[in-house]
């Protein structure tokens, strides 16, 4: 097998995992206040960075035509200078996030094949290269699957591992 099939088949792997936790959450988890971020926020910043880091570079990305300014932003600031305070104040639903899904599934299916593993990563603030981002991406989209899954845990709801797709 080679390395982009891979890399195809785990970030299938892992949004069929992420699937599961947009699909099993309940609403009183969903739209939770409670912790710093919803898990409807968690889940649309973990494909926000999905789809943005299977470009070529940053320039060559087109948001989802549902993305809202700086809802990508996980804490409530910018992390970079200014380090403005932002305003999250508009869940997405389950439904919404569904189909953001399914559009990362076709850009990794798109983008995956053509990757130039030994390309730099195209995005400035990440300096290492394009097998690498991959491997990066991939952490950060389970981390956040974790954080989730952790929350629908302890109300009793599972989430089952994909090993590969």
């Amino acid at each position: 097998m080679s390395t982009t099939a891979v890399i195809n088949s785990q970030f299938h792997a892992a949004l069929d995992m992420l699937e599961q936790t947009i699909q099993r959450c309940p609403d009183g988890v969903w739209y939770d206040a409670a912790p710093k971020n919803r898990a409807w926020h968690i889940a649309y910043h973990a494909l926000f960075y999905v789809h943005l880091y299977l470009q070529p570079t940053e320039a060559d990305f087109v948001p989802w035509a549902k993305h809202r300014e700086n809802y990508n932003v996980m804490g409530g600031r910018l992390g970079y200078p200014p380090f403005t305070e932002v305003v999250i104040d508009q869940p997405y639903s389950q439904a919404e996030l569904l189909d953001y899904l399914s559009i990362c599934r076709a850009e990794v299916d798109r983008q995956i094949p053509v990757l130039d593993l030994d390309a730099p990563s195209g995005f400035e603030w990440l300096p290492f290269g394009k097998l690498e981002l991959q491997l990066y991406s991939l952490r950060h989209l389970m981390m956040h699957i974790g954080e989730i899954a952790d929350r629908l845990g302890s109300q009793g709801i599972d989430v089952d591992w994909r090993g590969q797709k």
